[in-house]
C-alpha cells in the first residue's frame, strides 16, 4: 500500500512574487524614520504616496505611478502639517483625494491635481480638529461617500462628513487604551478594532456600541492587528505569550475561540495584513522583515492555508497596497506592492501563472469600483450598501496576434501550367488535397491552361510589386527609428 501526500488543490499555490527592475523604482526618498506601526505608504491607480522626512513639521510625497527613477530633493511635498504625518489614506471614491493624520492631532483632507504636484501643497481642502492627542489612523469609508475614520492617541474614535467638515459621531470611551488599528468592514456598517488592552472589539458607529469583544485576542504585549474579511469573519495578528508572532481567524457570532490559529516566528516586528476581498487571499508582512508570507482564506479546517512566501534581502520599512483596479490584468497579476526600504521604494508584483493569453476570470471577479454606493447623509440616517462592483474585462487588452496568413494552393489541371507554376516560384508540385491547416479555404479551380498562365503572370507581377513596397517601407522605419535614437540620445 503506498501513500502519497495529499496536495491541497488551489490556483493560488504556485503565485509567485517578483520584484520590478531597478529603472521602474523610486529612487532617493527619504522615507520617515518616525516610530509607528504604519504603513507609511498609499497607493491608487494614479499616485503612490510615500511618507517622508521633513524639517519643522510633516510632509508626504505624491509620484505618479510612472514618475519612477531617482526623486529629485527638491520634489515637491504635500507639506501642511505642523507635526509629523503618521498614517495616510487615498479616498476609495476619488483617486485624487487622500487624507492625512499627524502629530500635531489634527486630520487634514488633500485635493491631488490630476497631473501630480508642480509646487509644495500647504493648503488642504479642509481640516478637521477634535482629537486631542496625535491621531495615528485615517481610513475611509469603503461605500459611503466622503465619510472619513481617524483614531487618536486619545483613545477617541472620530467619524467625519468631509463633504461639510463636521463630526458625525464620536466614540468616547469605547477603548481603554491606545488603538492600534481599525477596519472597515466590507459594507461599512461596522468595523473592527484592535487595542493595546489585548482586545479586538467589533463596533457599530451608528449606535456607537461595541457589538462583540475578544479579550486577550493574543496573549503578547506587542502591537497586534485585526482587519474584517468580506465574508464577516476577522482575521488578526499578534504576539503569543512568549513573544512568538501569531495569525488567528475569529468568528464574530462567536469569539470564545478562534477558528483557525498559526504560529510564524519569534520576530519583535509587528505584522500588517493586506487582504484581497475578491481572491481571499491575505498577504502578512512585518515591519523589519524582507518577506511577505500568503494565506489562502477557506471554509474548511484548517481555514488559514500557507500559500507561499516571497523573500528578498533588504528589510521592510512600510508597505502599500494598490487596489485591485490598478493591476495588469494582462500578466495575470492579483496583488501589487510598494516595498519602502530606507532610500527608495521598490514595487513588487504577485502572479499567478497561466498559459493562456485570454482574460481569466476566475482570477478577476467583479471588484469593488471607484463608484460610492450611498451619500454620507444616506448612510447617517441608516443605510446600508455594499460597494458597487466594476469588470475588470475592460481593462485586459488581448495580446497582439501574428497575422493570419494563408497559402492558397492551386490545383492546376493542366500539367505544363503546373510545370510553370513550379519553375517560377520553386515551390515542389502541390499535393492534390489541401492539408488539413487550410482545408477551411477552398483552393481556387483553375480553367485551361493558357487562362492559367495569363493569370500566374498577373500573381506574379503583383507578388514583385507588393515586396517592393514592403522593402521600402522598411528603409523608412529604419530611418526612422536612427532619427528618433539620435534625438533620445540628445543629438539633433
Amino acid at each position: 500500500m503506498s501513500f502519497r501526500k495529499v496536495v491541497r488543490q488551489s490556483k493560488f499555490r504556485h503565485v509567485f512574487g517578483q520584484p520590478v527592475k531597478t529603472d521602474q523604482c523610486y529612487d532617493d526618498i527619504r522615507v520617515s524614520r518616525v516610530t509607528w506601526d504604519s504603513t507609511f505608504c498609499a497607493v491608487n491607480p494614479s499616485f503612490v504616496a510615500i511618507i517622508v522626512e521633513a524639517s519643522g513639521g510633516g510632509a508626504f510625497l505624491v509620484l505618479p505611478l510612472h514618475k519612477t527613477g531617482r526623486i529629485d530633493k527638491s520634489y515637491p511635498t504635500v507639506c501642511g502639517h505642523t507635526g509629523p504625518v503618521l498614517d495616510i489614506d487615498w479616498c476609495p471614491h476619488n483617486d485624487y483625494v487622500i487624507a492625512s493624520g499627524s502629530e500635531d492631532c489634527t486630520v487634514m483632507v488633500w485635493q491631488i491635481p490630476e497631473n501630480g504636484l508642480s509646487q509644495p501643497l500647504t493648503e488642504p481642502v479642509v481640516v478637521l480638529e477634535g482629537h486631542s492627542k496625535r491621531v495615528g489612523i485615517v481610513t475611509w469609508h469603503p461605500t459611503a461617500r466622503n465619510v472619513l475614520l481617524s483614531a487618536g492617541c486619545d483613545n477617541v474614535v472620530l467619524i467625519w462628513n468631509v463633504g461639510t467638515a463636521e463630526e458625525l459621531y464620536r466614540l468616547d470611551g469605547l477603548h481603554p487604551d491606545l488603538i492600534y488599528s481599525v477596519s472597515w468592514s466590507r459594507d461599512g456598517s461596522r468595523f473592527c478594532t484592535a487595542c493595546k488592552d489585548k482586545s479586538v472589539r467589533v463596533i457599530d458607529p451608528r449606535r456607537g456600541t461595541v457589538v462583540a469583544e475578544k479579550e486577550r485576542a493574543h496573549e503578547g504585549a506587542r502591537p497586534m492587528r485585526a482587519i474584517f474579511l468580506a465574508d464577516g469573519k476577522i482575521f488578526t495578528t499578534g504576539f503569543s505569550r512568549m513573544s512568538e508572532r501569531q495569525l488567528a481567524l475569529w468568528d464574530t457570532e462567536n469569539l470564545e475561540e478562534p477558528m483557525g490559529l498559526q504560529e510564524l516566528d519569534s520576530s519583535n516586528g509587528a505584522l500588517l495584513p493586506f487582504y484581497d476581498p475578491d481572491t481571499n487571499v491575505v498577504y502578512v508582512c512585518g515591519k523589519g522583515d524582507s518577506s511577505i508570507r500568503y494565506f489562502e482564506i477557506t471554509e474548511e479546517p484548517p481555514y488559514i492555508h500557507f500559500l507561499n512566501t516571497f523573500t528578498s534581502k533588504e528589510p521592510q520599512r512600510g508597505m502599500g497596497w494598490m487596489p485591485k483596479r490598478g493591476l495588469d490584468v494582462n500578466k495575470c497579476e492579483i496583488a501589487r506592492f510598494y516595498k519602502l526600504h530606507e532610500r527608495k521604494c521598490e514595487p513588487i508584483i504577485m502572479t499567478v501563472p497561466r498559459k493562456s493569453d485570454l482574460f481569466q476570470d476566475d482570477l478577476y471577479p467583479d471588484t469593488a469600483g471607484p463608484e460610492a454606493a450611498m451619500e454620507a447623509e444616506e448612510w447617517v440616517a441608516g443605510r446600508t450598501a455594499g460597494p458597487v462592483l466594476v469588470s475588470l474585462r475592460q481593462a485586459y487588452i488581448p495580446s497582439k496576434q501574428r497575422d493570419l496568413k494563408v497559402s492558397r494552393r492551386s490545383l492546376l489541371h493542366d500539367s505544363r501550367a503546373t510545370g510553370a507554376t513550379t519553375a517560377a516560384t520553386g515551390a515542389t508540385t502541390p499535393p492534390s488535397t489541401p492539408p488539413a491547416s487550410t482545408r477551411f479555404s477552398a483552393p481556387p479551380v483553375l480553367g485551361s491552361g493558357n487562362a492559367t498562365g495569363g493569370r500566374l503572370d498577373e500573381v506574379l507581377q503583383e507578388v514583385a510589386a507588393l515586396r517592393a513596397l514592403v522593402a521600402e517601407q522598411g528603409q523608412r522605419i529604419s530611418r526612422l527609428e536612427e532619427q528618433l535614437s539620435r534625438l533620445e540620445n540628445g543629438h539633433v
